[in-house]
C-alpha cells in the first residue's frame, strides 16, 4: 500500500458567535463590516493517512488538536489579539508529546533535541525566531520574547538560550524532551544510515503551527518544531524563517508550513503565498495550490495553512503518489 501525506489538520472558524467545524465552514469571507473570528491550527504531515492509524491514535490527536483551537479561539472569543491566540495554540501542543514541537521532538543523530521557532505580526510585520535550542520548554515564547523584547528577528543555540533565561522563560533539562517513541524513530534512521537506506519520508515531517484573525481585523502567524529525525551538523529547516516556514501581513495573508524545509526555504513558500495575494490577487487558495505546486516540481512535499484578513483561508497538502483529495487540485 502506497503511503502519503497526511496533514493532522483541524480548522475552526466563528462567524458572528458561532463556532464550525472543518467541513461545515464557508471560506467566503462574511458580508458584515465586522471581521471573522478565525483561528486554524495543524499538527504536521507525515507518511501515514487517517487509514493507517488506530482509531485510539486518532482520538488523541484530534483532542489534543481539539485543545490547541479551544485555547487559541477563547483568546479571540475574550477580544484578545490573534498574535497571543496563536501562541497560546501552539503552547498546547509544544506541551504534548504527540507531536514534533517542543515535549515530542524528535532526535539529532547525536541523539539531541533542537528545537526551532518563529511568530509574526500582521500589523507591523514584527516577527520573532529561534533556532536550535535545547532547553527551552516553549520554543514559541522564545520567539515572542525575540520579537518584543529584542532588536532582532533570530536568535540560536546558546545565544537565544541564554536569551531565554535572561526572560524567565521555563528552561528544562534535556532530559525532558526524551520520549521513547522519538528514540525508536531515531534508531530505525540510524539502522537505515548504516544501511545506506533512504530516510522515509515522515524524516521531514511534524511541525505545528496555527494562524489567526483578531476581532480587530489583525491576523499572525507561529510554527514550531523538531526539525527532521537524523538531522545532523547544526541543520535548521524551513520552520524559523520567516518567509520560507512563517509569514503574516494584515496587506495580504498568514501561512504557517510544515514539510520538507530545504524546499520550502528555496522556494520561500510562505512569503511567495502572500506575496501572490497582495500584488497578484490571487485567491489565497489559488496562491498556496501555486506555490506548493512549485515546490512539489522541485521535489518537496508538505503543506500549509494560510488565511487572509478578510477571513478567507487555504490548507493544501499534497505529496507525489496519489493522495485522497488530491486530484485535480493542481492548478493547470
Amino acid at each position: 500500500m502506497a503511503k502519503f501525506t497526511y496533514m493532522i489538520l483541524l480548522v475552526v472558524m466563528a462567524l458572528l458567535g458561532a463556532c464550525q467545524s472543518l467541513g461545515e465552514v464557508d471560506k467566503s469571507p462574511v458580508a458584515d463590516a465586522s471581521p471573522p473570528l478565525v483561528i486554524l491550527v495543524h499538527g504536521g504531515a507525515g507518511s501515514v493517512g487517517p487509514k493507517g492509524m488506530s482509531k485510539k491514535d486518532q482520538a488523541a490527536y484530534r483532542a489534543a488538536l481539539g485543545l490547541a483551537l479551544d485555547t487559541g479561539y477563547a483568546v479571540l472569543a475574550k477580544g484578545g489579539r490573534s498574535l497571543d491566540a496563536v501562541q497560546a495554540a501552539i503552547v498546547t501542543m509544544e506541551n504534548n508529546p504527540l507531536f514534533n514541537a517542543g515535549k515530542g521532538a524528535v532526535f539529532t543523530a547525536e541523539g539531541k533535541n533542537e528545537l526551532d521557532s518563529s511568530i509574526m505580526d500582521g500589523r507591523n510585520r514584527n516577527a520573532g525566531a529561534v533556532a536550535g535550542v535545547t532547553i527551552v520548554k516553549n520554543p514559541i515564547l522564545a520567539a515572542r520574547a525575540v520579537m518584543d523584547k529584542s532588536p532582532h528577528v533570530m536568535m540560536a543555540r546558546d545565544g537565544a538560550e541564554a536569551f531565554a533565561k535572561e526572560q524567565g522563560l521555563d528552561i528544562v533539562p534535556p532530559s525532558y524532551f526524551f520520549t521513547q517513541k522519538r528514540w525508536d524513530q531515531l534508531e530505525r534512521a540510524r539502522a537505515r544510515a548504516k544501511a545506506k537506506a533512504a530516510l522515509p519520508a515522515s524524516s521531514h515531517f511534524g511541525t505545528v503551527g496555527a494562524v489567526a484573525l483578531d476581532a480587530d481585523g489583525h491576523i499572525a502567524a507561529g510554527t514550531s518544531t523538531g526539525g527532521m529525525t537524523y538531522k545532523r551538523f547544526g541543520r535548521i529547516g524551513d520552520s524559523p524563517i520567516i518567509g520560507a516556514g512563517t509569514y503574516a501581513s494584515d496587506l495580504s495573508c498568514a501561512v504557517s508550513a510544515t514539510g520538507w524545509g530545504e524546499f520550502f526555504i528555496r522556494g520561500t513558500a510562505a512569503r511567495d503565498i502572500c506575496a501572490r495575494v497582495q500584488w497578484n490577487h490571487d485567491d489565497i487558495q489559488e496562491a498556496a495550490d501555486l506555490v506548493l505546486a512549485d515546490l512539489e516540481d522541485m521535489g518537496g512535499t508538505g503543506g500549509v495553512l494560510a488565511l487572509t484578513p478578510k477571513g478567507t483561508y487555504a490548507f493544501f497538502v499534497y505529496n507525489t503518489n496519489d493522495v485522497p483529495g488530491r486530484k485535480n487540485r493542481r492548478p493547470e
